[in-house]
């Protein structure tokens, strides 16, 4: 790793915002996936969510542009549990969802803990998905269509989150917690050694000034 490119990956770290993630309630193509991570990187955002009945997600395409080895994504089997998950952290969840107590989306503070819940492609998010969440939120239409596209829908409302959040002052410092910081930094730094370390049972070593590995006697070598 270069010098600058270390330093990218901090000023990158540096704007990383814990408190703000989407939820993907059955979005199964790729394509949104991969653009709903692309525009989640672009805002900060530090981990992603999703939930897919198969367990997994689908594949990764190009429209991504790499985004998913910068952005984290955990897979949760339903969406309570998801919710759940969100809601001990201390996250508030916001819908897209078309109900008669949804506001415009532009009407929610998004510099609290907020998760962006979206729905699947053609059916939007499920019943038990709209009860769990605190808020419904939608984009107004001034068309014939009664909705965007998910990953444009996502695109739109993270983009007003990063406008308030800018705003109020949230990437002018750094958010996330120290270890964490240290931990992903690693991880982007160098993917194929912390693989190594993990498989080993090691604690990552830290990194010089230059963002070069000083390794502990016995562990992996950075070549």
């Amino acid at each position: 790793m270069t010098p600058e490119r270390y330093r990218k990956l901090r000023a990158v770290l540096d704007k990383r915002q814990p408190d703000l993630t989407v939820l993907m309630e059955n979005v199964h193509k790729p394509h949104n996936l991969s653009a709903i991570l692309r525009t989640a990187d672009a805002v900060g955002v530090y981990e992603a969510h999703a939930v897919n009945p198969t367990g997994g997600v689908p594949t990764y395409n190009e429209t991504s542009g790499g985004s998913e080895k910068w952005v984290y994504l955990r897979v949760h089997p339903d969406i309570a549990t998801a919710v759940q998950h969100l809601k001990e952290r201390g996250f508030l969840v916001y819908a897209a969802h078309l109900s008669d107590e949804a506001v415009d989306y532009r009407a929610v503070d998004y510099t609290r803990p907020v998760a962006v819940l979206l729905g699947a492609e053609k059916w939007g998010v499920s019943p038990e998905a709209a009860a769990l969440a605190d808020r419904h939120i939608v984009i107004p239409m001034m068309g014939m269509v009664q909705s965007l596209n998910v990953s444009v829908a996502a695109a739109v409302i993270l983009f007003e989150a990063q406008r308030q959040r800018q705003a109020a002052g949230l990437y002018d410092r750094v958010r996330l917690d120290p270890e964490t910081y240290r931990r992903t930094l690693f991880e982007w730094g160098y993917p194929k050694l912390a693989a190594l370390y993990r498989k080993e049972g090691r604690p990552y070593p830290e990194l010089g000034p230059d963002g070069e590995v000083r390794a502990p006697t016995g562990g992996p070598a950075a070549g």
